[in-house]
């Protein structure tokens, strides 16, 4: 029984600890106390908490810290309670239940059992424990979501970036770039530089600024331009590059002292880093390599830095993922309040294609989300890289669609459609040997957001027979591949029903005697009057196309000279795959 599962002092002392460590977030979850991470007015009325998928939750959080082990059915989820088996505590509906101390199979499989009598969200558990055969197969009997956590991650941080999380999706609000975690980051750039005396910066992987110290006194002016610009200018990038810098920083936890170069002055940066994974660096403007002593204080903060840096990736990656299911929802039809955050139309809904997007795929065919979140991802890198600050990208049926506002002349604001065709002619020229070309596929504009799911069908439409070969270039909408695309309907409907007519005695023939009479007849209505072109699409000699002609007299009565004849005879060919 659960109640027979008594955990050591030592354990019990550890599971206060966190307890403590989230009692405030959940006494302001719940509006029993007014929360430290706000920094506005309190809203007149408390806001109504977001659920979140589980899978959401463990995708914002990211960098490998938790896994989905077992996938079930079990409610959205909107807080964390800590697991006290000995006290009989496993929270509510909706929680997110975190197995501290939990490692035996029989003391794992208990705790499921009684997550699943509350009706829990889902269950954490330590990577060793959750792998375990006997606990993988009480999570699928029970239909509960099963949820690992890596061995390198900390219960005590995994609680704080978790809070994080719901904190905002409890209030509902979006990131903004001088929000609480960002004001935690300048504090502790003040900090690194009380520390060495020095100017400091906090980067990301991609060289852009996310704080600075107050102090800037001594930067030079390349320090300055990079503060003032909030990312590395792109000729330092090259220089520290050839250095080896970001090499090393991405493959050690060791300090890298870079000396002066010109007007850049000599630099220390410490990288930062959760487990395996480089979240991004710590840059000190120094006049000489400091003290060791100093060294390791900066290093002990860089992984305070880091705790910050997950949650900050978390919070807008959550904030991402609620967004594009705003944006998906929008698209198939659900368009209560999207008001609120659409921009101005009317819009087109774009499907993206190709680019190195498609060549980057790594993953394995058995993990098809993965890979369409791979190409999204490199999407949003190349519209955020032309000035896209929010774009509006989403995933449905495994295609990355986008949502622009139409435009009729090629404007170069971010956003509409004339730049996305920019875009997209940028993003095919980049592209190497053996990567597809870049493509954006549009549906018809849509002057009312009831409206964006026609749109959404358009664009499928284009996209789908450019996947034939019927459609072509790199980027098309609905007006452009009206031929084709009217053909295309007309097939579709022909498929619904079996043909009939000369044709399905055509294609009875060429399927009992091995024969082309089919595919001679369609490359002859192809090239009305042009026997050799005709002839040359089905690689043979005109004189045997001007004979197949004959014969199929022989076979079937078809007035090929009334035009409705041709109309009809070629679409049935369409249907049959000619």
């Amino acid at each position: 029984m659960v109640a027979q599962l008594r955990p050591s002092p030592l354990l019990l002392l550890r599971q206060r600890i966190l307890c403590v460590l989230f009692s405030e977030h959940k006494q302001a979850h719940h509006g029993l106390m007014p929360s430290t991470r706000a920094t506005a007015s309190p809203p007149t009325q408390a806001a109504v908490p977001r659920g979140l998928a589980v899978t959401d939750v463990v995708g914002a959080l990211g960098g490998g810290l938790l896994r989905i082990v077992v996938a079930g059915v079990g409610p959205e989820v909107d807080d964390l309670t800590l697991a006290e088996p000995g006290a009989g505590v496993f929270g509510q509906a909706g929680d997110l239940l975190l197995g501290v101390g939990i490692e035996s199979p029989e003391a794992a499989s208990a705790l499921l059992e009684a997550a699943a009598r509350v009706g829990s969200g889902a269950v954490v558990l330590r990577r060793a424990t959750a792998r375990q055969r006997p606990v993988r197969a009480t999570a699928r009997r029970l239909r509960i979501t099963l949820v690992e956590l890596a061995d390198h991650a900390s219960w005590a941080h995994m609680v704080w970036l978790l809070r994080g999380v719901f904190d905002q999706a409890a209030t509902g609000s979006a990131l903004v770039s001088d929000g609480p975690v960002h004001d935690e980051l300048f504090s502790l750039a003040d900090a690194c530089a009380a520390l060495v005396d020095a100017p400091v910066t906090i980067e990301d992987t991609a060289s852009r600024v996310l704080a600075h110290s107050t102090r800037q006194d001594v930067a030079d002016p390349i320090r300055l331009s990079t503060i003032v610009g909030r990312k590395v200018p792109d000729a330092v990038l090259t220089s520290l590059r050839g250095r080896g810098v970001f090499r090393r920083l991405a493959r050690s936890d060791e300090p890298v002292y870079v000396p002066a170069d010109g007007d850049l002055k000599p630099r220390l940066v410490i990288p930062v880093r959760a487990g395996n994974e480089w979240l991004g660096s710590i840059w000190i403007v120094v006049e000489a390599r400091p003290d060791p002593a100093v060294v390791r204080s900066l290093r002990q903060t860089a992984s305070v830095v880091a705790l910050h840096l997950l949650r900050l990736r978390s919070q807008t990656e959550l904030s991402r993922r609620v967004a594009a299911d705003r944006l998906r929802a929008a698209l198939t039809g659900q368009v209560e309040g999207v008001e609120a955050w659409l921009p101005a139309g009317p819009w087109r809904v774009v499907v993206l294609d190709g680019g190195p997007a498609a060549a980057s795929m790594t993953t394995p065919a058995d993990s098809p989300g993965d890979g369409v979140e791979t190409r999204v991802d490199l999407w949003e890198s190349a519209a955020r890289r032309r000035s896209w600050r929010q774009p509006l990208l989403a995933v449905h049926d495994g295609l990355v669609l986008a949502l622009v506002t139409d435009s009729t002349s090629a404007t170069t604001t971010p956003g509409t459609w004339g730049w996305l065709q920019a875009v997209v002619e940028e993003v095919t020229a980049a592209t190497t040997a053996g990567q597809a070309p870049a493509t954006a596929s549009a549906g018809a504009p849509a002057g009312r957001p009831v409206e964006l799911d026609r749109s959404r069908r358009e664009a499928l439409e284009v996209h789908h027979l450019r996947e034939s070969g019927r459609v072509t270039g790199t980027a098309r909408t609905l007006e452009q591949a009206w031929a084709p695309i009217t053909a295309a309907r007309c097939v579709a409907a022909l498929r619904v029903d079996e043909l009939i007519g000369p044709v399905r005695q055509i294609a009875a023939h060429d399927t009992a005697h091995d024969t082309a009479y089919a595919q001679t007849i369609a490359a002859w209505l192809d090239h009305p009057g042009d026997p050799r072109s005709a002839a040359a699409g089905i690689h043979v000699h005109p004189n045997t196309l001007r004979y197949r002609l004959q014969r199929l007299g022989e076979i079937v009565e078809l007035d090929l000279h009334d035009p409705e004849t041709r109309l009809a005879v070629r679409l049935q060919l369409r249907a049959l795959g000619h």
